[in-house]
């Protein structure tokens, strides 16, 4: 049988193995397996654990995956995520969609420090619906601002998934960091802007909230001073060149553990539940990657991501439509699975061809990151959608996906942007 075919056989199969609920590195790493066997031979798969598997996870570069994750961890755990919430009221609750402002000011601000979109949009479920609800906000904008601010849960640094990129596609993991910044400080404001437009239109979408006294909304940033400095601290150090990724988030566990300690968010019980969680995300994390590495191995012994590549290169489309088609891939993927997992499959297939087109490797991983996350809120199987769903009472997931729409075009605004001047993500590299 032609290698080819074989590889493509394998990506049927290992797609109707996630559809069947397999957990993603179990799928990827059994087809993978056994595609090597079958291309190779037996001893050829056992030399991919006794070899490329260990030397992964010797590699220096992962320990930084269990650091950041466990940084989030103690952060989250101590509660933070209110004072950020509160504070951002106070300074923009008063604006028309204030609240929603708000809740997608504090997603930006939770997910420096978190890395997940679906923790985001459950944290921000718990905290913000219930204030949404009190002041009155329609149901499909409460939920759409919700669902939308945990997509952000990927974008800003330190997330999980852009170290995972980096490293799947060999990328400097503080220049990866350095080159989404922007990109998602300037997609926060136009989600913020939409949100503005809406109230705009039709003010009974969003009513302006109580108005704060600039002695309350200073005392307000008491509560994220610490997390702020905290994050300016680990990542200007790493932007710097002080510390290695791996030392910044060592230095960020520490940092979280004083701020938590200072000010005595931070139970004995709660540093329990930080440290068991981290774990149990850093195993998932890393049987990801085992799984990528042996899907990966799979799919180079048949040679087709370079015959895709090739194919592409004759095609006499534009490079700029052979692009938009892998997006739309990456669109879906995003809709009905975890980022991370679809991430994993997907670009041992598809960033050869991308490199191909001749694209920038740094500027393809931000727009993955975008594209990926955009596909949370993407009807029909949103995954965001469906958690603020769970957590929203009596809200259907039609009227949590009518209001993301708006936002959905947002995104597509702004991937545009990205794509018609790459420099807003390449200016600072």
């Amino acid at each position: 049988m032609d290698y080819i075919i074989l590889a493509v056989i394998g990506l049927f199969v290992l797609f109707a193995l996630l559809f069947l609920r397999m957990p993603v590195s179990f799928a990827m790493f059994l087809i993978g397996f056994i595609g090597v066997v079958a291309v190779v031979s037996l001893d050829a798969g056992f030399n991919i654990l006794a070899a490329d598997v260990w030397y992964q996870f010797t590699s220096y570069s992962y320990s930084v995956i269990p650091l950041f994750i466990l940084m989030g961890e103690i952060i989250y755990r101590s509660g933070m995520a209110d004072k950020l919430f509160e504070a951002a009221y106070k300074w923009i609750g008063h604006f028309r969609g204030g609240m929603a402002s708000t809740t997608i000011l504090t997603s930006a601000g939770f997910s420096a420090v978190n890395g997940s979109n679906s923790a985001t949009a459950a944290t921000m479920a718990t905290i913000a619906l219930p204030e949404l609800s009190k002041y009155n906000y329609s149901k499909s904008l409460s939920a759409g601002s919700v669902a939308t601010g945990g997509t952000l849960g990927i974008i800003f640094p330190p997330s999980a998934v852009l170290i995972i990129i980096a490293l799947q596609m060999q990328l400097s993991i503080r220049d990866l960091f350095l080159a989404i910044i922007v990109p998602g400080i300037l997609l926060t404001i136009l989600l913020i802007a939409n949100i503005i437009y809406i109230t705009f239109k039709d003010p009974t979408h969003g009513p302006a909230g109580a108005r704060h006294s600039v002695k309350e909304r200073l005392i307000s940033l008491k509560g994220v001073l610490p997390i702020a400095i905290l994050f300016v601290f680990v990542l200007g150090g790493l932007f710097m060149g002080f510390f290695t990724p791996t030392e910044s988030g060592a230095f960020g566990v520490f940092g979280a553990v004083v701020i938590a300690l200072v000010t005595r968010r931070l139970t004995f019980r709660k540093f329990q539940i930080a440290i068991s969680s981290s774990l149990k995300t850093t195993a998932m994390v890393l049987m990801l990657v085992v799984g990528a590495i042996v899907f990966g191995r799979f799919l180079t012994v048949t040679g087709l991501p370079n015959a895709l590549a090739g194919w592409v290169e004759q095609l006499a489309f534009p490079s700029i439509v052979i692009l938009l088609m892998i997006l739309f891939v990456y669109l879906i993927g995003g809709a009905i699975m975890d980022a991370l997992g679809f991430l994993v499959v997907s670009i041992p297939v598809f960033f050869p061809t991308v490199v191909a087109l001749g694209y920038d490797p740094l500027w393809f991983a931000v727009i993955l990151c975008v594209v990926t996350s955009m596909g949370a809120i993407t009807p029909p199987v949103g995954v965001n959608a469906f958690i603020v769903q769970g957590l929203a009472q009596n809200t259907p997931i039609t009227t949590v996906f009518r209001g993301t729409i708006s936002f959905i075009i947002v995104y597509i605004i702004f991937i545009g942007l990205l794509i018609l001047f790459p420099q807003i993500v390449l200016f600072s590299i």
